[in-house]
């Protein structure tokens, strides 16, 4: 048998190593499956790790650094004016990257988790064959699919390497600050990367087809983004269609349609971020019946279960919301079926963060989601221009809110919009699931100093004499 015509067989295949694969790997390992992990990037970790949150991540903390150096000054604290080196930076981003990916293969040699670098296309419903590998086939009996999703191109924005059209993950790369960026999409990481990209000094135009941005989200929690976002961006158009006009060596011409109004600009770059398409279209789904919708994305049920009986997918592959801490939680959801424990993905408040500046945060129930679908609420609101802690760090453009049934005070929903709010959002969600009552976080003695006591203040504002004003 010669090296290309080798073959194996798997208790259990997973098919990518991003935040769903590896949970599932690591965890149907924990519970005695025989676990193989297919991917063909060199390393494993997935988007999540090599082009998307983690990079995202790292140029954030770098942004709000730069943000805080700028403010100091009017504190009394003076620094020099801030160099930007890009590779320096990009030298950080690579040092994450590379440990957290060496983690990832110390916890499955720990595990005992096969990592096999290649792409993998069904053959059968209980075989795929691998291209770019030594072996060429792997035999399985249980397969989880965790293969993630895309940046969406469009027609008239096509990615390529000697375009100065850029998809989400080559924005992030950030191997240049344009004089000049176009930002092509007003939702959650159009606005973060646009947001990065003013920060270092990029003169940033946003244009969003819709009336608002961030469409979806409750209004007041946008609030405070969108006027920070008015003294970031030199222009926010909504209600507005772009066209490339046409591409030059070193800018790109287009057409913006507002109405019945039409003008057309240059732009040294521009970044399409106007969502997500699985990546289905290579694994041969049609070869074993698996069930996509329209965009690629496979269905579930809340095991994790496609229509084919031994397929599970996992991750951002299912569809909204697209959440690492909701593939990981999916991921070993499956790992526990198929080891043939009872589990099902069973959550009612999933933590949902835009790194925007001032960050938003909410779980559970929204102000939206209720009115949509004419559930009763009450609701209270807490500025933080009312927290000590906010004042003394200058983070008083936020609020904390809190949603109850105003039958028995049960809190719903929770959202946050301020400063480091990605680090409070945790405790709404815990008591959403626990099923506490405002009264229940009210006497939860919080730590003072702290934007976390919004929580106490908030729910206290439920009561006729709250302590807080």
């Amino acid at each position: 048998m010669v090296m290309g015509d080798m073959e194996t067989y798997t208790e259990l295949l997973i098919i990518g190593s991003g935040p769903a694969g590896y949970s599932a790997a690591f965890r149907g390992a924990e519970l005695g499956i025989e676990v193989t992990m297919v991917d063909p990037a060199l390393l494993p970790g997935g988007n999540y790790l090599h082009s998307h949150c983690i990079p995202a991540k790292n140029l954030f903390h770098l942004t709000q650094t730069l943000k805080q150096a700028k403010q100091a000054a009017a504190k009394g604290l003076n620094f020099t004016s801030p160099a930007i080196d890009l590779t320096a930076i990009k030298a950080w981003r690579d040092q994450v990257i590379q440990a957290t990916a060496a983690n990832l293969i110390t916890m499955a040699k720990k595990h005992g988790v096969q990592l096999i670098r290649g792409l993998a296309k069904f053959e059968d419903s209980t075989t795929v064959r691998l291209t770019g590998a030594e072996i060429s086939r792997i035999r399985f009996k249980y397969c989880i699919v965790a293969t993630g999703a895309r940046p969406i191109a469009l027609a008239d924005f096509p990615f390529s390497a000697d375009s100065r059209i850029m998809s989400t993950a080559a924005a992030l790369h950030l191997t240049e600050i344009p004089s000049t960026l176009l930002v092509v999409g007003g939702g959650p990481t159009g606005i973060e990367i646009g947001s990065l990209y003013a920060t270092f000094g990029s003169r940033v135009t946003l244009a969003e087809k819709s009336k608002q941005l961030l469409p979806g989200v409750d209004r007041d929690l946008v609030a405070p983004v969108e006027k920070r976002l008015a003294q970031l961006f030199t222009d926010i158009k909504l209600n507005t269609q772009v066209a490339i006009s046409q591409e030059f060596f070193n800018e790109v011409e287009v057409t913006f349609k507002t109405g019945s109004t039409s003008s057309k600009h240059r732009f040294d770059r521009i970044l399409v971020a106007v969502g997500l398409a699985a990546t289905t279209d290579s694994l041969g789904l049609e070869q074993i019946d698996i069930t996509v919708d329209g965009r690629g994305f496979i269905p579930i049920d809340k095991s994790q279960k496609t229509s084919g009986k031994n397929i599970f997918a996992v991750g951002d592959i299912t569809g909204q919301p697209m959440l690492a801490h909701k593939a990981i939680r999916a991921g070993r959801v499956a790992a526990e079926v198929i080891a043939g424990r009872t589990a099902i993905f069973d959550v009612q408040a999933t933590p949902i963060i835009i790194y925007t500046d001032p960050q938003i945060c909410w779980c559970g129930l929204s102000e939206r989601q209720a009115a949509e679908n004419s559930i009763p609420y009450t609701t209270q609101k807490y500025s933080w221009k009312n927290s000590a802690h906010a004042q003394a760090m200058d983070t008083t453009d936020g609020f904390t809110k809190l949603l109850v049934d105003p039958e028995n005070n049960r809190i719903l929903g929770a959202g946050i919009c301020g400063s480091g709010s990605e680090s409070l959002i945790a405790e709404a969600a815990l008591a959403i699931e626990m099923g506490a009552l405002a009264e229940d976080l009210a006497l939860t003695l919080h730590p003072h100093p702290t934007t976390s006591a919004t929580y106490e203040a908030t729910a206290e504002l439920f009561k006729k004499t709250p302590a807080h004003t």
